[in-house]
């Protein structure tokens, strides 16, 4: 998920009761929610090794322990400070810096669990196990989920205002109800949306491609729920196809929605024992590499993309320009000149 959603979810967290039980529990939980994001910080190694260790360690099960205690040394300091400034006032919930450090591996799980739900993957049982593991349920970025952790919140704040105008008492705590409701209205989401997807795998199933199939997997559009585009893997090529579970339908276009399954070349061969194609094909569950051409220099361009990215909503261009693709450029003697990353060079 995006990072705003990440953090909203570690203060909607904390708000449903960790908050009354230690001090700074919702600053800790908020920062230890998108705290695994941090391996963005590889972008200062150039575009293919931020792609590398994105969701690298950092998103790993392994890791949680420490990027909690990280965290809570972070909370440490700032207490500290809080406490020089404010000349030793106590804050309202007790402080308690290993029942702080449970409440933030809880909300490490959460950015884990979040980051399962959409179609990227994360890899949880690293180095031990490296398989990736995606629940494609939502999009990258849900506005209905968005929505509700806003919603939950800013409605006791304004709901505050509206006692404070009649003189009631201000609670020390407050937004417990709303934060309690908020997780349930997501978690019930999920369980709608994987029912919904079960049934648009389904329905690609039982298609007629010409083939048999070998594969199918469907990746969420955002806010409407009936909505699905699949990808369907036959031994030549991959089919896809606009799936609505409401009205039962399968949609697809013979002209656009086929992809043939390329062949192999000594290009693309090279380009896959490259460094970014290792990690790509290491990645991608329905990776596309093609020889895309070679220029009146004799420079040849392998393309690396995946399928599951290569549709359109209203956040993205999959068709014209897909997400997290990458390109290795060849010399004549097929050593590697370029590679990309989303149109940003390696340096």
């Amino acid at each position: 998920m995006e990072p705003v959603t990440h953090l909203m979810t570690g203060a909607v967290l904390a708000r449903a009761g960790f908050n009354r039980k230690a001090a700074y529990a919702t600053l800790a939980m908020t920062l230890a929610a998108e705290a695994p994001d941090l391996d963005t910080l590889w972008s200062f190694k150039g575009p293919v090794a931020a792609f590398q260790h994105h969701r690298g360690w950092t998103h790993t099960l392994l890791g949680l322990p420490l990027e909690a205690a990280v965290v809570v040394a972070v909370v440490w300091l700032i207490h500290r400070w809080r406490m020089k400034r404010s000349s030793g006032k106590p804050p309202a919930a007790p402080v308690c810096w290993w029942l702080l450090y449970g409440f933030c591996i809880i909300a490490l799980l959460s950015h884990l669990l979040l980051d399962w739900t959409n179609n990227y993957g994360i890899r949880p049982f690293f180095p031990f196990n490296p398989r990736w593991y995606e629940g494609s349920i939502v999009f990258i970025f849900e506005p209905v989920i968005f929505g509700v952790l806003l919603i939950a919140l800013v409605a006791p704040a304004l709901f505050g205002l509206v006692s404070s105008e009649v003189g009631a008492r201000k609670p020390i705590f407050r937004g417990r109800g709303w934060a309690i409701a908020a997780l349930i209205a997501i978690v019930a989401l999920w369980g709608w949306r994987i029912v919904e997807r079960q049934d648009a795998t389904q329905l690609a199933q039982a298609e007629d491609y010409g083939a048999p199939v070998m594969r199918v997997f469907a990746t969420p559009y955002p806010v409407n729920p009936f909505r699905w585009n699949v990808i369907i893997e036959t031994p030549a090529f991959y089919q896809l196809a606009t799936v609505d579970t409401l009205s039962n339908t399968v949609t697809t276009s013979k002209e656009s929605d086929i992809f043939y399954k390329p062949a192999t070349t000594l290009a693309t061969l090279v380009a896959k024992r490259t460094w970014l194609g290792e990690v790509y094909l290491d990645w991608s569950s329905f990776p596309l590499v093609t020889e895309t051409g070679t220029s009146y220099e004799g420079l040849t361009t392998v393309t690396f993309r995946d399928l599951r990215f290569m549709y359109d909503t209203l956040f993205l261009k999959g068709r014209e320009d897909p997400p997290l693709s990458g390109k290795v450029v060849l010399n004549p003697d097929h050593r590697v000149v370029r590679m990309e990353m989303d149109g940003h060079v390696q340096h």
